[in-house]
């Protein structure tokens, strides 16, 4: 994989670089000015995740295909970029259930940098590619580069190594491609233009990209059978808020009462998804689970199963 040469050492023609004619008296605005600037700047969100809705379509597409293979999808970034990955993986297993290697962040500067400033380590090409090594990066795997300016050589080289190995590859970035182009599978550029604080791209380039990490992890997760309808019906069962909506979600769909809902839960071993089926098939626990494997964990797939002719 190769990329176009830039003078990494010189970022101030990228879009995230760039002066903000918007906010060129921003320490003069009191702060009801100021919230509305914000407001003002941060509507270029939704136009920019609807221009690359074609790129963040595929990917969501390559990355079911990957995690029903048994494949993984992994983040990787630095500073804001990277703690967003992070942060999107660790919220898949509450929400979805899902083991936590099928989602991971890898961070430059590891675990500590996601409290501590280390930007440093970003410039470290190698590093990046040893990340991809260590956790042993394949062709039924899904890689996703997250650098806001582009130019981040952590993740060049970690989405360099990725490639070589086989892995779908696709690169998130704030700059258009002719201000910074690679070689990757899919290419995601969300263009929100500059920043109201010049360069400070946790601003509108970190929303955008949390925008973007929403739509592609929870849409592979609907594609691969992880909700029924609108509802997160293979959501872990592991507190009180969780089990309330575990409660909520089979009583309406079910049309029980809650308490027979908890009882219908206790019995398909604190399963949403199982314990639907159970009701709405009248199969044993024990059935039901096996007949959901059948059917790859695709909750609608398996009722469909047993109603027809």
């Amino acid at each position: 994989m190769t990329s176009t040469p830039q003078p990494l050492s010189q970022r101030g023609h990228l879009l995230t670089e760039q002066i903000n004619p918007n906010s060129r008296n921003l320490d003069q605005l009191t702060a009801l000015e100021l919230v509305d600037l914000f407001n003002q700047e941060d509507q270029q969100l939704i136009s920019a995740i609807a221009a690359a809705r074609e790129p963040l379509a595929a990917a969501v597409e390559k990355a079911a295909q990957a995690l029903q293979q048994g494949g993984r999808l992994f983040y990787v970034g630095a500073g804001t970029s990277g703690r967003l990955g992070v942060l999107d993986a660790a919220e898949c297993p509450p929400t979805f259930c899902t083991p936590p290697e099928m989602v991971q962040g890898i961070l430059a500067g590891g675990q500590a940098a996601l409290v501590k400033s280390s930007e440093a380590l970003e410039d470290r090409a190698d590093d990046g590619a040893a990340a991809i090594a260590d956790r042993n990066v394949c062709e039924t795997d899904v890689v996703v580069g997250i650098t806001a300016g582009g130019t981040t050589p952590f993740v060049r080289g970690a989405l360099h190594a990725a490639n070589e190995r086989g892995a779908t590859t696709v690169f998130m970035a704030c700059v258009p491609s002719d201000q910074f182009t690679i070689d990757v599978d899919i290419d995601v550029r969300l263009l929100v233009g500059p920043e109201i604080l010049a360069g400070s791209t946790r601003l509108k380039a970190g929303s955008v990209t949390k925008l973007a990490l929403n739509i592609i992890s929870t849409g592979a997760m609907v594609q691969i059978g992880k909700v029924y309808g609108n509802r997160m019906v293979d959501v872990s069962v592991t507190n009180s808020k969780l089990e309330d909506r575990a409660l909520r979600i089979i009583a309406d769909l079910t049309e029980l009462p809650r308490e027979q809902a908890a009882e219908l839960l206790g019995r398909c071993d604190r399963k949403v998804k199982l314990a639907l089926l159970v009701h709405w098939t009248g199969l044993s626990a024990d059935q039901g689970q096996a007949l959901l494997d059948q059917h790859h964990g695709n909750l609608r797939q398996a009722v469909q199963s047993q109603s027809a002719p």
